[in-house]
C-alpha cells in the first residue's frame, strides 16, 4: 500500500476516450511524479488533452485535474481522518490475507513432510526436525508481517 505519496499507478489505468476508442491513460500520455504530492500527465498528442482531463475528473479516484493547456497536474489532497481509517482497515485485511497465505504454505509443507516420511524418504526424527524448522520460519514471517503492518499504520496516521 502506498500512502501519502504520488505514484503513477493511481491513474495509469483510467479509461480515456481517445481516437474513438477507450484506452488506458498510460497508452495516450506519459505520467510522472513532480513531487511527493503532485502527478503530471503529459499527453503525447495535445488533441486528447480535454479527453484526458474529463476522464480523470469522472474517474472514481477523486482527483481534481488542473489543465494548463500543455500538461495536466494532479495535486493529491491531504488524507482526511476518515480516509486514514479506511486505509487502516484495508491494511488489516491485507495483513490477515498474508497471515492466511503463510498458514496455507505451512499446511502444504507439513503434508509434504508427512508424505515423505510415509514413503520412507525421511526418518521420523527428520520429520520432527523439519516440522520444528518450519514452525520457526512461520513465526519469523508472522513477526515480519506484524512489523510491516505496525510501520505502515504509523505512516498512515502521520499527519
Amino acid at each position: 500500500m502506498r500512502t501519502g505519496r504520488a505514484t503513477p499507478a493511481l491513474v495509469e489505468d483510467v479509461q480515456v476516450e481517445a481516437y474513438g476508442v477507450k484506452q488506458p491513460l498510460k497508452a495516450v500520455a506519459s505520467i510522472s511524479v513532480q513531487d511527493a504530492k503532485t502527478l503530471v500527465v503529459s499527453p503525447w498528442d495535445k488533441s486528447v488533452l480535454q479527453a484526458v482531463e474529463s476522464a480523470i475528473r469522472l474517474s472514481p479516484i477523486g482527483l481534481n485535474p488542473v489543465n494548463d493547456g500543455k500538461i495536466i497536474r494532479l495535486p493529491l489532497p491531504e488524507l482526511s481522518q476518515e480516509r486514514r481509517q479506511d486505509l487502516i482497515k484495508v491494511l488489516h485485511q491485507k495483513l490477515e490475507a498474508s497471515r492466511v497465505a503463510v498458514r496455507q504454505i505451512r499446511e502444504d509443507v507439513r503434508k509434504e513432510i508427512d508424505t515423505r516420511e510415509k514413503n520412507k524418504e525421511i526418518s521420523e526424527d527428520d520429520k520432527y526436525k523439519f516440522q520444528e524448522d518450519l514452525e520457526k520460519l512461520v513465526k519469523e514471517f508472522n513477526d515480519k508481517i506484524k512489523l510491516v503492518g505496525e510501520d505502515k499504520e504509523k505512516e498512515i496516521n502521520t499527519i
